[in-house]
């Protein structure tokens, strides 16, 4: 009989097991990261784009792995995103939640642990004036739920998956800082770029709207054409200082993104910005997996496990073990000092009964939560499989065009040269000196946005592969 007794009782972690309440989670079948990268991307760019560089989407090493301080080296950016790190609400927030995660994980382990208490109390009494009986009672008292069904056990799983969701909160909300923070910063060098090009303009529309006036003077063009030039100079103008307008709004929006008060931000410039080796490197597919995002879902869909373990150890008795041991004195004649020993030993098995349909209820909505999670992990991976294809598209058409554009500024520029050459010789005049400058200012505004395409690119794709954690 004692055989069979110990057989059950060795046997019932594999019953309980099979019930779903000592389950470990894992990542469930049809949920994979390995399909989520198009390699038909550089198909998608012209074939007339096909001599420019593109980036790989398999490689050694992937750009979640990197430091920001690997992909960033500018050294006014570095200043601004550790000045954000440092001062931004969002991310002390961030980590203040971690903290609290932490402490909640501590609590739900502490629960496996027996509480002890120690207590201690006197009395004086006596009646009718006769001598006060005294008495006192000095002891510890213990109790110990044992966690035989799951229960503790899941909710402590439940709670390390909390704990993993604010951590991965924690990291998305530094990597969107950081993303935020460089994306401003080189908006405010495109801007820059953008007045340069402007005063360029301006500077060609003052050279001719004096040329034209000095025809008019000659006889030879009309006022109707210096009015029209002059227009024109004014439109070029009133550009340079809505550009101006912009650049003070961008860095009062930096200033204020990494917590400081607007002020002139000092920069480079965004000739200097290159991001070829970066993008280049590859990514690992497996990396998706490690978005903070994706990560979040993922860690929602764990807690959803374990709480579906958990209510499926409220249809379980609860095991709980107490005892005391301590002296007293009951004589009520005098104080014995240690006086006499009282212990005490009690167990206590709860099996629920009577609200057996409110644990079902509990079960079939912890399920349903359990594969909402699952829906919500699955479109977490296909949201970053779209945005990683995204970033890799704009990444390789900003590579290409700047290739072409390049190639249109250099043979802009020699023709620039050729048609000066030609007015000074009297076979050409100043409007197609003029038409052909513009055409150059043109097409290097175009460089410039397409310069700032590829670094939104590679800030972007960083973003997407869940960069930014260290």
């Amino acid at each position: 009989m004692k055989f069979q007794n110990i057989l059950s009782v060795l046997a019932l972690p594999l019953l309980l097991g099979g019930c779903g309440i000592y389950t470990t989670y894992h990542r469930p079948d049809g949920l994979s990261t390995d399909s989520l990268l198009r390699h038909d991307t550089s198909s998608v760019v012209s074939s007339s784009l096909a001599s420019a560089d593109t980036v790989s989407a398999h490689g050694a090493d992937s750009l979640s792995s990197l430091s920001w301080r690997q992909l960033f080296t500018d050294p006014q950016l570095v200043s601004l995103i550790e000045e954000g790190l440092k001062n931004n609400a969002d991310v002390q927030t961030a980590r203040l939640k971690v903290e609290e995660a932490a402490a909640s994980l501590h609590a739900s382990k502490a629960a496996n642990l027996p509480s002890l208490s120690l207590g201690a109390d006197g009395k004086l009494s006596s009646f009718d004036g006769s001598s006060p009986s005294k008495t006192y009672n000095l002891g510890a008292s213990a109790s110990w739920e044992a966690d035989a069904f799951g229960s503790l056990r899941n909710q402590r799983k439940e709670s390390a998956a909390t704990l993993g969701y604010t951590q991965a909160y924690a990291q998305a909300v530094q990597t969107q800082l950081i993303a935020t923070i460089a994306e401003d910063y080189y908006t405010l060098l495109l801007l820059d770029r953008k007045l340069q090009i402007t005063a360029e303009t301006v500077q060609t529309w003052q050279e001719y709207v004096q040329t034209i006036k000095a025809l008019m003077e000659a006889g030879q063009e009309t006022e109707v054409a210096v009015a029209q030039n002059e227009a024109s100079l004014l439109g070029a103008q009133a550009q340079q200082i809505a550009l101006r307008q912009q650049i003070a709004v961008q860095e009062n929006a930096l200033s204020v993104l990494v917590g400081s008060a607007p002020r002139a931000i000092s920069r480079s410039s965004l000739d200097k910005a290159d991001f070829s080796a970066v993008t280049a490197s590859g990514i690992s597919v497996s990396a998706l997996a490690n978005r903070p995002d994706v990560r979040q879902a993922e860690c929602q869909l764990e807690k959803a496990f374990y709480a579906t373990n958990t209510a499926r150890s409220a249809f379980y008795p609860s095991l709980t073990l107490s005892g005391t041991l301590g002296w007293t004195n009951n004589s009520g004649v005098a104080i014995v000092n240690p006086g006499k020993m009282l212990w005490t030993a009690m167990g206590s098995l709860t099996q629920p009964l009577l609200n057996n349909g409110r644990n079902k209820a509990n079960l079939r909505i912890a399920q349903a939560q359990q594969q909402e999670a699952k829906l919500s992990f699955q479109q977490a991976l296909l949201n970053a499989g779209q945005e990683v294809n995204n970033a890799l598209l704009q990444c390789q058409t900003a590579k290409a065009a700047q290739t072409i554009e390049a190639q249109q500024v250099d043979k802009l520029q020699t023709a620039l040269g050729n048609t000066k050459l030609l007015m000074e010789n009297g076979t050409s005049n100043y409007l197609e000196v003029l038409t052909v400058r513009q055409s150059l200012l043109s097409a290097q505004l175009s460089l410039a946005s397409d310069k700032y395409n590829e670094v939104e690119a590679a800030i972007l794709l960083y973003h997407a592969v869940g960069g930014g954690s260290k």
